[in-house]
């Protein structure tokens, strides 16, 4: 991170400047988190987490989870308000996590094509069943792409890797289900300093990651089951 305001370059307080005015859902809880210092000569990070407030099952029918970890806690969340007398009080439950890193080089770099490059990390845990879905890691690539494009947020040199994480629990943990994690890294560069739509972009995304519709036009929700 940058120690003295004077050194920042104009190009990247202009993109911080747009980054605050970048529009999230309310379930996702966005705050700075230290910037990784060898990347690049300047950067700022965010980190993000998908919350549930307790009782939402029972509102918003418009929004209705369709799939994923969104389902599944929505469903507890319901159970302990009924067993509660529907008072349920606690903070809610995470669904996804996720990172947002923008790096800026005022020299450019060969390998970003840019001055600036996009770096993000998104987490969120699936049923097995789910989870053993065999397009699962394309259709998370695809989620990118189409929030990129709905969000009319303009990039290049686009790329990342999609990896599915299984968590098998043994001993005085055997009753715990199996679980599948999917992990999306992904990086990419904007068109230029103005990344308010690539926040707002990546903020949906990891959203839809959590199971939370709506889904922007043309986005695939993960299947429910799989398909032979």
């Amino acid at each position: 991170m940058v120690n003295a305001l004077a050194q920042v370059p104009a190009n990247f307080l202009y993109a911080l400047g747009t980054l605050r005015k970048a529009r999230c859902r309310s379930e996702l809880r966005l705050d700075e988190i230290p910037a990784p210092a060898r990347l690049a000569p300047f950067a700022v990070a965010l980190g993000a987490e998908v919350i549930v407030p307790s009782g939402r099952a029972g509102s918003d029918r418009d929004r209705s989870p369709v799939h994923g970890p969104a389902a599944m806690a929505l469903a507890r969340s319901a159970a302990a308000g009924a067993s509660a007398g529907g008072d349920a009080d606690d903070d809610g439950e995470e669904l996804a996590t996720g990172r947002f890193i923008l790096l800026h080089d005022p020299d450019g770099s060969a390998v970003w094509d840019g001055e600036f490059r996009i770096v993000t990390y998104i987490r969120a845990q699936l049923d097995a069943e789910m989870g053993n879905d065999e397009m699962l890691g394309s259709v998370a690539w695809t989620w990118l792409v189409e929030a990129l494009e709905t969000h009319h947020a303009p990039y290049r040199a686009a790329g990342g890797t999609a990896t599915r994480v299984l968590s098998e629990s043994f001993g005085t943990l055997a009753d715990r289900p199996a679980s599948i994690d999917i992990e999306l890294r992904a990086s990419w560069t904007p068109a230029g300093a103005d990344v308010q739509a690539h926040l707002e972009a990546w903020s949906d995304m990891v959203c839809t990651f959590a199971g939370l519709p709506p889904l922007p036009e043309g986005v695939s929700a993960l299947p429910r089951r799989r398909r032979n």
